[in-house]
């Protein structure tokens, strides 16, 4: 049996609270498929497997990744022929390749990271980062902030930038993660966070955080932490009590979930 221990992120935050205006769509079982019966080979396959959203977003942010790294932006189309083949799209299902084409020639278009000087570039499928080991009161838990990009700019500070894809909107509480974590990577810098959206290129606006929202959005990362390890202790002491510890709420969302093959309350045709 896995170890148990704490820990919080963004990923953990959405699975226990969806952003606001999405909580009709929020289902708890999800977070119990993920992360209490992951071990199982079945929940196993399906977490391997990307969906077509996944997909997408994960070659976008390699394809940026690519074009920085080679300096290939100023090549024109060559350059997305060229990170194409790099990202092998031909092997691709047509409407992720299609997207990704076109972001690319978005990126080309929109050179977001020109002129910038640039910190740090993830290539978006290095899997987790280093956990940053956090003490609040009597509880210690590892904060995991995955950033896809840190800029500095010319006043010294620090800009984290999370590329998004798609339709979905833009979370703040993923900005105060950021932040948070920046709190303690560089102590002596300021740090601003911010979306951009590789499809519209569309950026938010420069989210800012003070130390006293930081303190508190780590204090309800904490207890994130121990109320989600209470569930894990739960379920391992009784398997039958699955459904009781992550309630399902089968409706419209069940037809987009990555385990409504398995769970016995998906309802397939709801939003048919």
């Amino acid at each position: 049996m896995p170890k148990i221990w704490k820990f919080a992120s963004y990923n953990l935050l959405s699975l226990f609270s969806p952003a606001v205006g999405l909580e009709h769509l929020h289902c708890d079982m999800k977070r119990g498929f993920t992360k209490a019966r992951k071990w199982e080979p079945q929940v196993a396959e399906l977490l391997q497997k990307d969906n077509i959203h996944q997909r997408i977003g994960i070659l976008a942010q390699r394809g940026i990744y690519e074009f920085y790294q080679t300096s290939l932006i100023a090549d024109g189309k060559d350059a997305i022929a060229q990170t194409a083949e790099i990202l092998q799209l031909s092997q691709e299902v047509d409407s992720v390749r299609i997207k990704v084409l076109q972001i690319l020639e978005n990126y080309h278009h929109n050179q977001f990271l020109a002129g910038k000087k640039v910190i740090k570039l993830s290539r978006g499928d290095e899997g987790f980062p280093e956990p940053i080991l956090i003490q609040q009161g009597n509880n210690t838990f590892n904060l995991y902030a995955a950033m896809d990009c840190v800029l500095q700019e010319e006043d010294g500070t620090l800009h984290i930038v999370d590329f998004k894809t798609g339709k979905s909107g833009f979370d703040r509480r993923q900005a105060y993660i950021y932040l948070l974590a920046a709190s303690y990577i560089y102590p002596q810098q300021k740090a601003v966070a911010s979306f951009y959206n590789l499809e519209t290129c569309q950026q938010s606006e420069r989210i800012t955080a003070s130390s006293s929202i930081l303190k508190s959005f780590q204090v309800e990362l904490s207890s994130l932490s121990q109320r989600h390890q209470k569930d894990l202790y739960r379920y391992r002491r009784n398997f039958d009590d699955f459904n009781r510890i992550f309630p399902p709420n089968p409706g419209v969302s069940c037809r987009y979930c990555a385990f409504n093959s398995i769970c016995k309350f998906a309802m397939t045709e709801a939003a048919a």
